[in-house]
């Protein structure tokens, strides 16, 4: 499954009759410019490619609830992240109630960007599947909490106290769990790498 390749229409959500037009706009503007990093975000952290519409959409109506707690661009991200963090756990908590996968070998390049405007050759596009493939499975084999922190820092660039401020967490926990995520994320890819090796032989 790929990203759309324009962005879907934001959720119709009702007004408050006393709401400014200016809070429509920035829920507009905040929809428009995050959009992508909601979607490729949740899919990192464990949502199902076959609810990502559905909690992207969740995490919109919580955004346009609070979009006036929200204390100024700088700190976009990590309140975008707290939402979508704490969506996904939900997704990902029914999904085993269900006994369901939460990813599939079958998901397929797009996942991690909107449509593409570099203009790959096909040869390109596909090792750039083969990549984002890779990274999935290994970010599977992370647990939830290693997994969150490791999404912000590594593939986000947040900062550890940008990501203890999204995770409610003390700044050490954040920079110890990151630690082991990495050590962790490099003996995954190294497994992974090996049983493709040895798979092509």
């Amino acid at each position: 499954m790929t990203l759309p390749a324009a962005l879907p229409s934001a959720p119709d959500l009702a007004v408050e009759p006393m709401a400014q037009e200016h809070d429509a706009a920035s829920f507009e503007r905040v929809y428009r410019e995050h959009f992508a990093f909601v979607w490729r975000n949740l899919r990192r952290v464990g949502v199902a490619t076959s609810a990502l519409d559905d909690a992207a959409q969740d995490v919109f109506v919580v955004v346009h609830r609070r979009l006036g707690e929200l204390g100024g661009p700088r700190l976009i991200k990590p309140w975008l992240s707290a939402i979508l963090l704490r969506v996904a756990a939900d997704y990902r908590r029914r999904a085993r109630r269900r006994d369901e996968p939460t990813r599939s070998e079958s998901d397929g390049p797009g996942l991690d960007t909107m449509a593409d405007p570099r203009g790959l050759s096909p040869q390109q596009t596909a090792e750039e599947a083969d990549r984002l493939r890779l990274l999935h499975r290994v970010l599977d084999d992370l647990d939830d909490a290693k997994r969150e922190v490791f999404v912000l820092a590594e593939l986000e660039q947040l900062s550890c106290p940008e990501i203890a401020e999204a995770l409610g967490l003390p700044t050490n926990t954040v920079y110890s769990r990151l630690r082991h995520a990495r050590r962790e994320f490099s003996q995954a890819l190294a497994r992974h790498k090996l049983s493709d090796e040895w798979r092509l032989r």
